[in-house]
């Protein structure tokens, strides 16, 4: 499975951007669809979760509240609409998909996109 994030942006601090995450291909519904940030100097950081096969989401604590994940299963794509941007928000921004029956709340995922540069000025 190949995913292909959409482009990023710059965007001043209150600001609100979506991203997009599409799948190469029609996926089973047990996969899980995940989007992990990563800021230079800091590991990698869980952002958020969803499964095609439902509208359960997961979310970190620091973005709960503010970003929102929602899948188009017609189109194989994921979004994930940030929302309240923060200068800490900014990071190479990450989808990732597992074809796992494991929680929402697991971090291991088997496919990976190339990122998309996400910016918040203060």
């Amino acid at each position: 499975v190949q995913l292909v994030e959409s482009v990023g942006g710059v965007v001043q601090a209150g600001g609100s951007l979506r991203l997009s995450c599409a799948a190469s291909r029609r996926t089973c519904s047990s996969y899980r669809i995940g989007w992990f940030r990563h800021a230079p100097g800091k590991e990698r950081e869980f952002v958020a979760a969803i499964r095609w096969s439902d509208d359960n989401t997961y979310y970190a604590d620091s973005v709960k509240g503010r970003f929102t994940i929602s899948r188009d299963n017609a189109k194989n794509t994921v979004y994930l609409q940030l929302n309240s941007l923060k200068p800490e928000d900014t990071a190479v921004y990450y989808c990732a998909a597992d074809p796992s029956l494991a929680t929402l709340a697991s971090m291991t995922y088997r496919y990976w996109g190339q990122g998309t540069q996400v910016t918040v000025s203060s």
